[in-house]
This record gives structure tokens, sequence and C-alpha cells, in this order.
């Protein structure tokens, strides 16, 4: 079978070979519309520009890197969050013929900036998508930025002026959900906090604060644990929670492995969720749907996030006045079987 070229492209979406270029490219100035249909043709011939004489005619390499903590660091590591931080990025390296490298990072070990500095002169990336907690770190942004190659940092929590983020909202869909479980009727709402490291878990924090403040619920410090992001720490912290003399009804984790810990805990002392206790998580990950009950998160669109952080690195590539400070992209709320109206505290008590 021939190979397909641009031609073939172009004659099927009815353009110009330039504007197959355009949009093979990510340059700017081309119609949502026009880049749309472009897009589809390359799909449906399954088009493959030549790479290498690409990148021999501009002596530069096409490949994005995503930066990422090691996730064997931790005790019970989240393959979730990984695929589809992968996901994202891939999404808009094959729509632009560039390539995706993969690298954990451990940022407490020594010689990490010796590591990076090898490898962007290895590879010579377009950029680097750098990932929370990692683009938490000066150290990992500064040898990056030293290096001459552009970046963007996903989720770091607070936005740098002058580098390019792309962010959820988390504060602000944390008071949202706050909000939900006062809507059910419950009053007693603890609150187990993430791993510092992770100053995105932290505006969740103050998103739930938020949300008590707005619903006229007054803060109560005994309802906030320390957590890690585990599911271990998930259930040491309810275990504290519901065997406090007036327990919580509902319990908001910063993320959705220490939800499921409490829910386990939960499991194990009887009670129930949602009749008795109500249990939600933050990322939407694959575990939210599949423990029992189904947990109520909020929909974290990391796969989104991290497809905009690529796009907008191969746009520079192309054209250097391409700017994103800090690119919002909103979380949901998702309703499921973990969460349900607050049970009648007098009732139960008599």
């Amino acid at each position: 079978m021939a190979r397909v070229t641009i031609d073939d492209v172009a004659d099927l979406a009815g353009v110009s070979i330039k504007t197959v270029s355009r949009v093979v490219n990510r340059e700017p100035n081309v119609r949502e519309a026009t880049r749309e249909r472009v897009d589809a043709a390359i799909a449906q011939l399954n088009y493959r520009p030549n790479t290498s004489a690409r990148n021999l005619a501009s002596q530069n390499s096409r490949v994005v890197v995503l930066l990422y903590d090691n996730p064997d660091d931790y005790e019970l590591p989240s393959s979730g969050y990984i695929v589809r931080l992968q996901q994202g990025v891939l999404a808009a390296c094959r729509v632009t013929d560039h390539q995706l490298l993969i690298h954990p990072c451990n940022y407490r070990k020594s010689g990490i900036t010796h590591e990076l500095e090898s490898l962007i002169e290895q590879f010579r990336p377009v950029g680097v998508v750098i990932a929370a907690p990692l683009s938490n770190r000066p150290e990992i942004v500064d040898v990056i930025e030293a290096a001459g190659k552009p970046f963007v940092c996903l989720s770091p929590g607070e936005h740098i002026h002058g580098h390019a983020s792309v962010v959820t909202n988390d504060r602000e869909v944390s008071a949202e959900m706050t909000g939900y479980l006062a809507s059910l009727g419950h009053r007693r709402i603890a609150f187990i906090c993430g791993n510092p490291s992770h100053r995105a878990v932290g505006n969740r924090f103050l998103g739930y604060k938020d949300g008590l403040e707005q619903q006229g619920i007054e803060f109560d410090e005994t309802l906030v644990m320390d957590g890690d992001n585990s599911i271990g720490s998930g259930e040491a912290c309810a275990d504290q929670l519901l065997t406090m003399t007036a327990p919580p009804t509902a319990i908001f984790a910063a993320n959705d492995d220490m939800a499921a810990g409490v829910i386990r805990i939960a499991h194990r002392m009887n009670i129930d969720v949602p009749q008795q206790l109500s249990v939600c998580g933050f990322d939407d990950s694959s575990l939210a749907r599949q423990i029992f009950p189904a947990l109520t998160t909020i929909r974290q669109p990391l796969s989104t996030m991290a497809k905009h952080a690529a796009d907008y690195l191969i746009r520079f590539a192309r054209d250097k006045d391409a700017t994103v400070e800090a690119d919002i992209v909103p979380a949901t709320i998702q309703s499921r079987d973990s969460t349900g109206p607050a049970p009648d505290i007098s009732a139960t008590s008599e």
C-alpha cells in the first residue's frame, strides 16, 4: 500500500498543503473549523509525517517530556493518576507527530539537578510538562528554566507570574462539595487533608472552610485530620473521627485513596455508608468507581489539563509569542452512592 502523503490529507480536507502543515505543527491563526477538518482527515487516512526528515531539517527534536514524582515512593501508588497524565500529553503529541518521553523523578534524592540537566541535553525536548508535586519544587523548576527549555507546571497550587501553568479550580469546587453535603442536612462535616507537598491539595482544605462559612456552619478543628494521600492514612484518620463522642455524619477526603480508606474503616465498624455516614473524595480516579458503594467525588480533568500543557509547548516551539499564564480547566462534582441525607441523630441516640 502506498504511503499516505500530505497531499492526500490536503485533498481530503479540501485545504492547501501549507494549511495541513500549519495544523500538524499546531501553528496559530488557523480557524477551529479548518483545524478540526484537517485533524479528521489525518485520523481517517492514518497519516504520519516523516519525523526523521523534519528533525534533520530543524535540528530540533520533537519530544515532549512529562516529568512526574516517582510513584514507587508511595505506600499504594495510584497508577490512574500517572495514566491520565500520559493520556493527555499523548493526545496532543499524536496529532502533531511528537513523541512523549516519560520521566519518573525522585526529587528527594541528591543529584536530581544533574539528572535533569543530562535529560534535557540528551533529548533536546520542545518543552517539559511538570506534574505536581514536582511543579511545587523550586529546584526542579529552576534547573529546567536555566536549561532554556519552556515548561508548563500542572497544579502548582500557586501561580507564579511569568510561568505557564494549567490548573483546576480546587478551592472553588471543594467549597461546592462542602455545600452539597450541607444541602443533604450534614452539619458535622469532617475533612481529611492531603500531603502538604501537594499545594493544590491544600487549596481543597481552604475550599472546605469556605464552604462551611458559606453554609453558616462553624469551623471545628477537631473535625480536621492530617492524611498523606494514601489509603492507609485515610483509614487512620477515619478511625479517629468515627470513635469521637460526637462523630461526623460526613467525611470529605482530599483525594479518592483516603476516601476509600474511610469507607473501609466504616465497613469494619459496621457503619452503613451512606445511611449513617456520607463519604466523598477528590480526583475521580478509577478506584472511585470500583469500591462499594461507588464514591461521590470531584472529577479532576487531569487528562485535559495535561493535553492543554502539551499543546502549549508544541505551539510555543513554532510561535514564540504563544502565551498561557494560568489556564484553568474546571473540575466537576460526580454524585454517586457514598453520599446521602444526614441521619437523624436525635432518633438514633434515643
